[in-house]
């Protein structure tokens, strides 16, 4: 899903997985519902400046604010 959605699989692969999105109604919900996720995630951290919480491990918001910079 993830390769998917930033575009990352072989013409090939990409191809095959959206012949199966249009065949599986169940398959097309979760992407609906992961791509969903993913927009939710990353707004939850659009205040980069906002507090944080005193029990949430700095190595977790690093690691998260890496994540987003190379998206």
């Amino acid at each position: 899903m993830m390769e998917y959605g930033s575009d990352e699989l072989s013409p090939d692969t990409r191809a095959q997985f959206e012949y199966h999105l249009s065949l599986c109604a169940n398959c097309r919900k979760y992407l609906a519902s992961y791509e969903e996720t993913v927009k939710l995630g990353k707004r939850a951290f659009e205040d980069e400046d906002a507090a944080l919480p005193a029990d949430v491990p700095e190595k977790l918001v690093k690691a998260i604010l890496a994540w987003r910079r190379s998206t």
